[in-house]
């Protein structure tokens, strides 16, 4: 048992073969999630580092079956204890992840895992379980849980090289992104804390102006610290006579990268930089051997945002998310369409930036 973690603290009596791992001290994990088809990012122990240090609210629970001739990890799920006086306490599969599917093989195996995975709400006082999926989703089958689909996936296949790829493009996204190249826009990939500094700030200003409160800065220092050493992150900037305009944040795992944070000064919208920089990422993805480039989650209420991603030549997936017990869909609806949501934005775009700042704060204290 050399590298094990196994935790005592929760005895799951209606799923004895499921035990709850330490991802951080189990020399299994990261091995698990590289080997997976279903394994992302978000599923490394690192992610679990970067939550429970930026959020004080959350703490994850990993869910394991082993294969009992040599102790190896086979099926998992891990789930996040989520706490807040607003929306409840609940277990999450995994918090701020765009997807993240059960890493599951066979629907007996998710059984056994969601039987644990109730059983393990039940002794921490949870109301539901939420869990995102994106290519699990015949595995994941039960009559007690329900779904519902407020997100889509835009995902690029890099098949061919970028002279292939842009043939798939609209004639508008192909149009742009030559007329980008004569507006003195300069690409390129940062490289320290520093960086991740100034991207921030960007950041911070584009999430006000689309009256989105921002996550904290402490979340996307941890992410750089953690997991720019191995290169499952990268931070790639556009700057404009030296000024910076745009910033895309890149999480990079196994043959897939993903855009998943977004920076842009709206004073350079006539530059195209938004063409400019996703284009310049998708040949640097390219250069570097990724198979697949993942434009992340878009709500579908968000039109603005799917008609930019769609002119790409992506393939479009839905993100649904499953809910025990199932009767938590009746009363859910799209983010983008909640009374709350609404003036949350309105008020976010008009309040001082220390306020802001504070909004966000105090209601990623209550997200997951």
């Amino acid at each position: 048992m050399t590298g094990h973690h196994i935790s005592t603290k929760y005895e799951l009596s209606s799923a004895p073969d499921v035990k709850i791992i330490d991802p951080l001290a189990d020399s299994r994990w990261d091995q698990f999630v590289e080997n997976h088809p279903f394994g992302l990012i978000c599923h490394l122990s690192g992610w679990k580092r970067v939550l429970e240090a930026s959020f004080s609210h959350m703490k994850g629970h990993y869910l394991v079956l082993t294969n009992h001739n040599n102790d190896s990890i086979r099926a998992a799920l891990p789930v996040y204890e989520v706490k807040s006086i607003i929306t409840g306490k609940r277990l999450v599969s995994i918090p701020f992840a765009t997807n993240c599917d059960p890493l599951i093989s066979a629907n007996e195996d998710m059984k056994q895992l969601l039987n644990a995975a109730i059983e393990l709400s039940e002794k921490l006082g949870c109301s539901r379980i939420e869990i995102r999926a994106l290519a699990s989703g015949q595995l994941i089958q039960d009559g007690r849980i329900g779904s519902v689909v407020f997100n889509k996936t835009h995902q690029l296949s890099l098949e061919g090289g970028p002279e292939e790829i842009i043939k798939k493009f609209t004639r508008k996204a192909r149009w742009t992104i030559k007329q980008s190249a004569k507006n003195g826009l300069e690409f390129q990939v940062a490289g320290n804390e520093k960086d991740v500094s100034e991207f921030y700030v960007l950041y911070f200003k584009t999430r006000k102006r689309l009256g989105l409160p921002p996550q904290p800065y402490l979340f996307f220092k941890l992410l750089w610290e953690i997991f720019s050493p191995s290169k499952h992150i990268t931070l790639l900037f556009v700057r404009h006579e030296g000024r910076l305009v745009a910033g895309l944040l890149m999480f990079k795992f196994k043959d897939r990268c993903s855009w998943d944070y977004l920076a842009l000064d709206e004073m350079a919208n006539h530059l195209n930089v938004s063409y400019f920089g996703v284009w310049e990422a998708i040949k640097l993805a390219c250069s570097e051997g990724y198979k697949l480039f993942d434009f992340g989650r878009t709500g579908i209420g968000n039109e603005g945002l799917m008609n930019f991603k769609g002119r790409w030549g992506t393939t479009i997936m839905d993100l649904p998310q499953y809910y025990y017990p199932k009767e938590v869909c009746l009363n859910l609806n799209s983010p983008e369409a909640a009374t709350s949501y609404k003036i949350i934005k309105q008020i976010s775009k008009n309040v001082p930036d220390p306020v802001f700042q504070l909004m966000g704060k105090f209601l990623y204290q209550h997200l997951g």
